[in-house]
Order: C-alpha cells, then structure tokens, then sequence
C-alpha cells in the first residue's frame, strides 16, 4: 500500500530500465550516469571489479560541490567505496540476512534527518529485500505472509512448479516487508517536515532472481520499477509509457538542485516527463548489458531495444552462457535455488523448453517483437519479414557503443577479457588482497585512444 501510495503522489513509469541487470554494476550506472563500460564497474565488487577512476564524478561529489549534505543508508556495492565520500553511512553491510528490522532503516533516516536541518540533503536508502535468499517473515514482517498456493511464478519465467511457487511467494513477502520500510521512512520523511521539500526516486537495481531475470538481458532482468514523486512538478498518479533509464536519475536530481547537468550524458532530465504535457523529443532506445559479472557466469551480452522490439547481440555465439547454467543446471557451483532444477523443467511446454536452450547457448543474434511476444520466447532473428528491423537495430547498437567507446566493440579486447575471467574460474582472487582485473587499464587506455 505504501508504494501505491508513492506512485498516486507521483509519476510511474512503466517501461523503466537498467542497463546492466546485477547490483553492483548498475548501482555505479546511476550513481555515476555513466554506462558500465564507461565508468568500467562491469562486474560484482566482491569480486574485485571497479570503476577505472576513483575520481568518477558521481552522485555524492557532484551534491557535494553544491552544498549538499549527503547520506547512505545500506549497501553500496560499488569500488572503490571511498568514490563516493558520504557525509553519513549506516547499515553498511549487505544484510542479507536481515538482522536489521525494516524499522532501523527508518530510524537512521530520522537520524540523518535531524542531523541535516541547516543544509539541503541527498539520501540513498537500501533495503536488503528483496534479494536471496527469499525470507518468509522477519520480525513478524510481513504480518501475513503468503505461501505457495496463493501465487504463481512470473509469466517470463516458464516454469511453474510447488518448489518454484514457494520461492516466488517469498518473493513476494519480501516485497511486502519492503513496503513496510518504504511506509516507516516516509512516515520518518513526512514528521521532519521535509515531505513537500523532498524529489523522491524509488527505484530496483535489477530484476527478480529467476530464471532469466535478474543478470540476464531479457526483460525480466532489465526492466525495473520507476517512481517519481517531486511536490509541485509531478502530476499526481500519471503514468508515463515512454523508455526510462535509471541513468536518468542523477541528470534529473542535478536540474532539481539548479546544478550544470554535464555534456553528452546518457541520461535525460525525467522533468518533461512529470506531467501529461506531450513530449516529441525522447529517446528510441534502450540499452542492456552483461559480463556475466564474475568468472563462473562469464558471457558478454549486449541488448538494444525500441518501443517495440529487441535485439540481443551474442559475440560469442555457440559458447556455454555460464549465467543460464547459474538457473537451468544444478552442478554449476553457483546454482540458485530460485532457479529451475531437472525436475522442474521437466513440466515446460516445447516453447518455453526451446527458449531456456536459446538461453543456455543463444545464436549471434536474438530479435523479439515485445508487442505481440512480451516475454521474449519467439527468437525473430532469421526471420526475412524482420531483416530491416533486425538491421536497424544493430546498426543503432553499433552506433551507441560507438559514441560511447564500448571497449567490447574491438574483438581483442573482448577475448583478452573473456580468457582472463575464465581463467580465475577457481576464484582465489578473492584472498589476494592487490589483485587487479587487467582491464582496469587496457580498456581505460583503449578509451583513451578512441
């Protein structure tokens, strides 16, 4: 109720996206407007992935300059931590077993809140629901959790099975105690006075952990809630259908601020978006990424989609897609338990079972028309009525990763990079206390010299 709440106070938009589909790297998407490649967090910071600049301008250094007071409450997750110089921190654990209560969130904000009176203030709020593992009830939240014959499984996942309703009713449980927090701090929000005076974003780093979800292109990975709530500008309960980005956060937080917004960014200021006002000039597409985001689900991916169709780019096509294997094969080491065991695909229909080995192995090129095929099972590609669409999208991805010097658009680099995580694939980098990915520096100087 709460986040129903926030969205009839402000602007939901239903076709908002990340570009990359794990925590880490699209935290630093919209804490930097940057594209992975670009500020180069193109993987998990628990495994040694890192923006290539500490000097990144950011969220924090950028409201700093202005005066800002800036707080953060959760995970980061992004490297180098001290990028981004918070005034405040609290619950800086990843929490994932939720030893906090929802309530000490809000407390914290409260905090925070007292502590910021003189000045103006940018806080970032991080509960850790709803990730694995899915928790039934924390705390005696939710005060009725639902259990596996109340729900069934997304649409896009294929597979409905008692064990996979289970882990969606979870899901869904976590949701609800998120939506217990979202209510505390604005409650929190609204006795320090500051709800009139306050742009709120409410916002997911990625989609539900399930197969093809979260750390996939598809749309279930990519496709997030977008809330915008910003008394005196938003048009209360309108809903937006055109593409948003979680890059457009940070553009639209800086024009709130009366900051300079900088040059050639690839987000958009939302603010033409905040009422039902027409807007002829938006942007055509979308982009998605992965790396797999560390060496055991290592498979470069890119992702290119309109208001109607997708492509998906595989330049490695034929090869293992390691972050399938994570969903559909239960020997890999980092199998998920909201994943689809043997059993479990044995109750799929023949579309569904020949989208998950597309998945598991994907051509060069994936095309799905979103319109008539929303969750992505009829691969297009080869299709001869869909060659111009097919052709115009790829020509509209090689141009984006173009302009904003893609290091993956070169085949050495992708190689080099591709052979050195499947290289590590037994992870004792993560004890070596000065380990160095070398692409922190051959794709920063490829960037360079573009």
């Amino acid at each position: 109720p709460h986040l129903d709440q926030l969205a009839q106070t402000g602007v939901r938009f239903e076709n908002a996206f990340v570009p990359y589909s794990v925590c880490s790297p699209s935290r630093a998407c919209f804490l930097t407007y940057k594209y992975p490649h670009q500020n180069g967090q193109i993987g998990l910071a628990t495994h040694k992935f890192a923006l290539y600049q500490k000097q990144t301008p950011n969220f924090v250094t950028l409201l700093k300059q202005q005066g800002y007071r800036t707080g953060l409450i959760g995970k980061l997750h992004v490297n180098p931590e001290d990028a981004f110089p918070f005034d405040f921190r609290a619950i800086p654990s990843a929490n994932f077993k939720r030893q906090e209560p929802v309530t000490a969130y809000a407390s914290k904000a409260a905090e925070f809140f007292k502590q910021s009176q003189e000045q103006p203030w940018f806080l970032s709020v991080n509960f850790p629901d709803a990730h694995l593992p899915f928790i039934r009830q924390v705390n005696g939240q939710p005060e009725h959790p639902l259990s596996a014959d109340d729900v069934k499984p997304m649409p896009w996942v294929g597979v409905d099975t008692p064990r996979l309703r289970e882990q969606v009713a979870n899901y869904y449980n976590c949701m609800a105690r998120l939506d217990v927090g979202v209510g505390l701090l604005l409650n929190e929000l609204d006795q320090a006075g500051e709800t009139g005076n306050t742009l709120i974003f409410y916002i997911a780093d990625h989609g539900a952990q399930f197969p093809r979800g979260k750390g996939s292109v598809y749309e279930g990975g990519l496709r997030v809630p977008l809330i915008v709530s910003w008394p005196g500008k938003t048009q209360s309960g309108l809903v937006r259908k055109e593409l948003a980005s979680t890059l457009d956060l940070l553009p639209t937080a800086l024009a709130a601020a009366g900051c300079e917004i900088p040059e050639d960014l690839p987000g958009r200021n939302l603010e033409p978006l905040l009422t039902n006002a027409p807007v002829t000039n938006w942007r055509d597409y979308i982009f998605g990424f992965t790396t797999g985001s560390f060496p055991r689900n290592c498979y470069i991916q890119h992702s290119l989609r309109d208001t109607r169709y997708k492509l998906i780019s595989n330049p490695r096509p034929g090869t293992d897609n390691l972050i399938a294997d994570s969903y559909l094969d239960e020997s890999h080491p980092h199998f998920v338990i909201s994943g689809a065991t043997a059993a479990d695909q044995k109750t799929i229909s023949p579309q569904v079972k020949q989208a998950l080995a597309r998945w598991s192995r994907p051509p060069r090129y994936e095309l799905y028309d979103l319109q008539q095929d929303p969750y992505e099972w009829n691969n297009l590609a080869e299709d001869a009525d869909y060659a111009a669409t097919k052709a115009r999208l790829i020509n509209a991805l090689t141009e984006l990763q173009q302009q904003t010097r893609d290091p993956f658009l070169d085949p050495v680099n992708l190689e080099a990079f591709v052979k050195e995580q499947l290289d590590h694939r037994d992870m004792k980098y993560r004890k070596q206390k000065n380990f160095r990915w070398s692409y922190l520096d051959s794709f920063a100087n490829w960037r360079a010299e573009q």
